[in-house]
């Protein structure tokens, strides 16, 4: 069976960034932004350093990334972004965590509510899903020889390399030693990953049938959609012999 991170967090998220590269390039430029406002200095400053190293997995340029930095940290006029995070239940009872942020809290609520509500799920209390999920350094691969990451991964002190589909691979870190793991393996030679962050990542996985999967899908394609929305991190498991029936 194929699991949560195969299939959500690569297949999906690299079809929806191709087919929204301008869209993603906007929530990377707002996180760089609300970063910065804890000062410019990516050294001194570790979520930035997370927002410039997620920006560049997304080939964003360098005066793109400064543009960000500046507006942040206060030398041209800005927006003040709030971040927001809200939680419910998708199709299914899968568990959701929407990370928002904002100019318009109450835009945004409203948004989530009705998307949540659209597609069959719910919106909850904070706190009612987030202890199902756990913080993670996350760096993810394609076309690379899985016992050279391994080796270089485990030895950089991460905590596991996953297999995430046909010669893809995730390697898990510690959100504190995301950036040292990140480096090493940049020296080691793996310097193109597809995507590096740090995310939630769910402990279990909901299975869902053709029908649950093709709302979540949809539900999911509409969160990502809104401007406010930065991540959403879900916890269902899309067999492979539903998802090729879905995309066939």
């Amino acid at each position: 069976m194929a699991g949560h991170s195969k299939w959500a967090n690569i297949k999906h998220r690299k079809g929806a960034q191709d087919a929204k590269r301008g869209k993603v390039f906007t929530k990377l430029i707002r996180e760089i932004t609300t970063a910065a406002r804890q000062g410019p200095d990516p050294n001194a400053n570790p979520r930035l350093r997370t927002a410039i190293l997620a920006a560049r997995a997304q080939n964003m340029g360098k005066d793109t990334i400064e543009k960000a930095v500046k507006r942040g940290s206060g030398n041209t006029d800005g927006m003040e972004f709030t971040e927001m995070r809200y939680e419910g239940y998708g199709p299914g009872g899968v568990a959701m965590i929407v990370d928002t942020l904002t100019d318009n809290t109450n835009r945004t609520v409203a948004n989530v509510r009705h998307l949540f509500t659209k597609f069959g799920g719910s919106l909850g209390t904070s706190g009612c899903v987030s202890f199902m999920f756990d913080r993670k350094g996350v760096i993810a691969y394609e076309k690379v020889d899985e016992d050279e990451l391994m080796e270089a991964a485990l030895e950089a002190g991460a905590e596991d390399v996953e297999e995430a589909g046909d010669d893809a691979f995730e390697v898990i870190t510690d959100p504190d030693d995301f950036e040292t793991i990140h480096s090493a393996l940049q020296e080691a030679g793996f310097t193109s990953p597809t995507s590096a962050e740090v995310t939630m990542r769910p402990q279990n996985s909901t299975t869902l049938d053709a029908g649950k999967a093709e709302t979540m899908l949809k539900l999911m394609d509409a969160l990502e959609d809104d401007d406010d929305v930065q991540h959403v991190h879900a916890n269902f498991d899309i067999p492979d012999e539903v998802m090729e029936a879905l995309s066939a």
